[in-house]
């Protein structure tokens, strides 16, 4: 009988061999590494060669670290969000002064707060040629003239068309640039933090909506408020617009168009080439764009088509548009719009109400800030589904709220109501990152800026219809019949949709994120649900450490 001396001998030296092939497996890998990057640096090397003969712009804005060129590219551009915000509350405390001034009956006062996402959607109907043929950058510099123009007539408006005039260019202004900066942004930032800085655009548009409140609360008591108030997004509009003549083209969208050098010579101030991973995400873009743009000069057909024939394509442009319809069939703009009106129908003075708006943007505000630090962590799909309940709860507080005579009992009614308020406005300032973040990486490069004309057109269309059928739909469906049945009833089936549908793409490149989209529906939905059967199993086990971790289910 053999002793355990002579049984340990060979494990161990079975175990001495696994060591030995695994050190020769990572001397492979490094090897194989090596001559990859030897491979990226010539080609990079022969662009280099091109750049320095390639004539430079007077606007070219250079820095020594393309790490803080990306952020004031970031930071200029999610300026857009700010005047979109700022425009859509200014509204709110010029409603209370604007229709007496103006003689404006109930009709044309719901058409002129209607009018800015009326706008919009013309703005996002020219959105695919603004961005095909002039460029993410231009298209946005053409937004800043049109909200300058838009916020001129508001100002000096004399009767019901001039003012009306006015709300539909700033909102074409709006709908052109919050289809455009997402997909600027997207295309320009490094993909572990894509998510993060697209979420900045809400932020600022939240950011916007508080100011647009504080504007009208600073105007409040001076002659002419209304006009001010309106006139006010000039000055924002003004410095987005000469920001932006420094900043660089989106390094794809040149790519797209066959500008290797330009592409190249943007990506490294912007990015730079100092790692492997950035070099392998240029290099990848441009396999993949050249693929794409052979692929479409050999079916010469119109690229559009491609949403009806290409199931990836299709995928892309259902999911992005149910996600930009449940953000806004639960009613968040038509509330933001009539919010001081709201405000004082629950018992507060006009000026008091004007102040209390605050609360609602500043809610807004504030849940916009986790999004941007933690939506990356955490990830898309995770992220959807915890914040959907939290606002479906404020709808429910926001209905007891409006149940309760605020003559009788004032502090009851305003208490419940603006905690509902705060909670709903709150929970969807970090669900509303989302409709930036979503359609703005889910479409193919070639197809990308035809899928934000119908995101974004969906999206102030949506917008439109809710607010202009507000007051009709909360006389006939009751105050509580619109916010719990209608907007809660829609929450409750996106709820439901975003489990069984939505895909996580958290850490994707573009590129990744075509091929995620390139699987069969049935594929995503059976990873969904062995997804969330597991979140089940884990919440019935109070494994809640495991649930609620940043990364809890792969």
């Amino acid at each position: 009988m053999a002793n355990l001396k002579d049984v340990e001998v060979p494990q161990e030296s079975h175990r001495e061999e696994k060591n030995d092939v695994h050190e020769m497996d990572d001397v492979a890998d490094q090897k194989l590494e090596s001559l990859n990057e030897t491979a990226m640096n010539a080609e990079l090397a022969q662009l280099e060669d091109q750049l320095s003969v390639f004539p430079t712009s007077r606007f070219d804005l250079k820095m020594s670290s393309p790490a803080m060129f990306t952020w004031i590219l970031v930071a200029f551009a999610s300026m857009g969000g700010m005047l979109s915000g700022l425009d859509q509350s200014l509204i709110s405390g010029a409603n209370l002064y604007l229709p007496d001034d103006l003689g404006l009956n109930t009709s044309q006062n719901s058409l002129v707060n209607a009018g800015m996402p009326l706008g919009a959607v013309a703005g996002a109907l020219i959105l695919s040629p603004a961005n095909e043929y002039l460029g993410r950058r231009m298209a946005i510099i053409v937004s800043c003239i049109l909200y300058t123009v838009g916020a001129a007539l508001e100002a000096g408006a004399i009767n019901f068309g001039m003012i009306f005039a006015g709300r539909f260019i700033l909102g074409a202004g709006v709908g052109l640039e919050g289809g455009t900066v997402p997909v600027y942004v997207a295309e320009c930032v490094p993909r572990k933090i894509r998510g993060n800085l697209v979420s900045l655009y809400q932020l600022n548009i939240a950011l916007g909506e508080v100011l647009g409140y504080a504007v009208a609360a600073m105007f409040v008591s001076v002659p002419g408020n209304w006009r001010y108030i309106l006139g006010s997004s000039l000055v924002f509009s003004t410095i987005l617009f000469i920001g932006m003549l420094f900043l660089p083209e989106s390094p794809r969208f040149l790519m797209h168009k066959g500008r290797e050098v330009e592409a190249y010579g943007v990506w490294k101030r912007i990015r730079g080439f100092g790692d492997l991973e950035a070099k392998d995400e240029f290099l990848g873009m441009r396999q993949a764009v050249t693929a794409e743009r052979e692929e479409q000069a050999q079916t010469k057909q119109y690229a559009w088509v491609d949403f009806f024939t290409v199931p990836r394509a299709r995928r892309a442009i259902v999911y992005a548009n149910i996600m930009i319809f449940l953000g806004q069939f639960t009613g968040v703009n038509a509330v933001m719009y009539y919010m001081s009106t709201l405000m004082k129908d629950i018992g507060f003075e006009s000026r008091d109400a004007v102040y209390m708006s605050l609360v609602g943007g500043g809610a807004l505000l504030i849940g916009c800030i986790p999004a941007v630090f933690y939506m990356e962590c955490f990830g898309r799909r995770y992220w959807a589904n915890c914040m959907l309940p939290g606002f479906f709860i404020g709808l429910v507080l926001v209905g007891v709220g409006y149940q309760i005579d605020p003559v009788a009992h004032p502090r009851a009614a305003q208490g419940i109501y603006l905690t509902g308020i705060i909670l709903y406005m709150g929970f969807f300032g970090s669900y509303a990152c989302l409709t930036w973040v979503v359609p703005s990486e889910v479409f193919p490069t070639y197809l990308r800026s035809y899928g934000m004309t119908t995101a974004d057109a969906n999206l102030f269309l949506c917008s439109f219809i809710v607010t202009y059928n507000f007051s009709r739909m909360m006389e006939s469906m009751t105050r509580i019949g619109l916010t719990l049945g209608f907007y809660g009833g829609i929450a409750v089936l996106g709820w439901a949709y975003q489990i069984i549908f939505m895909p996580e793409t958290k850490n994707k490149s573009l590129e990744e994120i075509d091929e995620l989209f390139s699987l069969p529906t049935s594929v995503i939905v059976k990873r969904n649900m062995k997804q969330t059967a597991q979140v089940i199993r884990d919440l019935s086990r109070f494994r809640l450490k495991k649930v609620f971790s940043p990364e809890p289910y792969k």
